[in-house]
């Protein structure tokens, strides 16, 4: 049986187009002036400029005492007509009058949305995936003194569309990606815009609480690691970040290997690669962590890694900000390894810091 494919005829094309944004930066104007450009160009292609500011309404729907912090459920509107469900974890040491940082721990697949980066067990499904992927790191970074912010991303968790929704396993654990991301590509819109609109006003959220002193950091594995990589690409209030399973040359992770339509924006890889995103960063601290067996890293496996962090190495050297790039490379597959990250955050973004003014 002979098949006539096209995947070769768009991998030809991936490798001959020269992408418009392309870090080449030689010196700090450029630097700034590059950024700005690439910027407004992926808001235009994610399509945040449709989405529209709204009161937050907060509401606290549950508070839930846990070992070492309260697990508060609290709702608020990203957009008038759009309600994001999120696990605040709020350390029990806190004293009155006491101010600490914020933290963003963003989850991927497979997740039950906010639950498994909250460490909430009640579910065995959920706890199974919790120790599979070393999940709970939201719950750990809650323990360390961080107030933490789990949100459910849209199309998971308490967001899951009507196809997707139910409590069986196999549900639990779905997500709606695919049948939100073709709604909205068609509307000039896309999941990735969507996740980092609702992640921006969960910022504003965070840091209009009186007890955030001001600084906030974010953390994610695999989809949660593309949210955390484009929150801090896109909002210079993230003042830290780690991005775990998922930095990669797009061709090999996400042309070859088909992935979840979430990954995909329109035009962009006409515009830049994954390490264009994260140089947009710099000089701010970032951490990225790669298992050297993670099935997400494309046929090359860590050959088709090291350039793209060699991106955001070479925008850090014009600050003179080298050591703000930290790759962790671990012996494993895909999950969340945190064998630096929790350090790597707490150095540059401690849970205890002087309040911003």
């Amino acid at each position: 049986m002979s098949y006539y494919t096209s995947r070769q005829h768009f991998e030809k094309i991936f490798t001959e187009t020269n992408r418009s944004h392309s870090f080449c930066a030689t010196n700090r104007q450029e630097f700034h002036d590059w950024s700005d450009s690439l910027r407004e160009q992926l808001h235009r292609l994610i399509g945040t400029g449709q989405m529209h500011r709204c009161p937050a309404n907060p509401e606290i729907l549950e508070e839930i005492p846990c070992d070492g912090y309260v697990r508060k459920k609290i709702l608020i509107h990203t957009e008038e007509d759009i309600l994001m469900p999120f696990y605040m974890l709020v350390p029990t040491d806190i004293q009155k009058g006491e101010k600490r940082t914020a933290l963003i721990a963003c989850h991927g697949h497979s997740s039950n949305g906010k639950e498994a980066v909250a460490g909430v067990r009640d579910k065995k499904v959920v706890a199974e995936t919790i120790d599979h992927y070393n999940y709970n790191y939201g719950e750990v970074f809650a323990r360390k003194g961080y107030v933490v912010f789990a949100p459910d991303a849209r199309g998971f968790g308490e967001r899951r569309e009507c196809y997707d929704q139910g409590e069986e396993d196999e549900k639990l654990l779905a997500s709606s990606c695919s049948y939100l991301n073709v709604m909205a590509m068609s509307l000039g819109q896309t999941v990735m815009g969507m996740w980092l609109w609702d992640l921006m006003r969960l910022v504003d959220y965070a840091l209009s609480c009186d007890f955030i002193n001001g600084h906030i950091a974010c953390a994610g594995l695999s989809g949660g690691g593309m949210q955390s990589l484009w929150l801090a690409a896109m909002d210079t209030r993230i003042e830290s970040c780690v991005v775990s399973g998922y930095f990669y040359g797009y061709l090999q992770s996400l042309l070859i290997n088909y992935n979840c339509l979430c990954n995909y924006v329109p035009d962009l890889w006409r515009n830049a690669d994954i390490g264009d995103i994260g140089a947009l960063i710099c000089p701010r601290p970032v951490l990225i962590e790669t298992g050297d067996a993670d099935f997400l890293n494309g046929k090359d496996g860590l050959e088709n890694v090291f350039p793209q962090v060699e991106i955001i190495r070479k925008a850090m050297r014009l600050f003179g900000k080298e050591e703000n790039i930290y790759h962790d490379i671990f012996q494993g597959e895909h999950k969340w390894h945190g064998g630096q990250a929790y350090q790597w955050i707490s150095s540059h973004t401690p849970p205890s810091m002087e309040e911003v003014k």
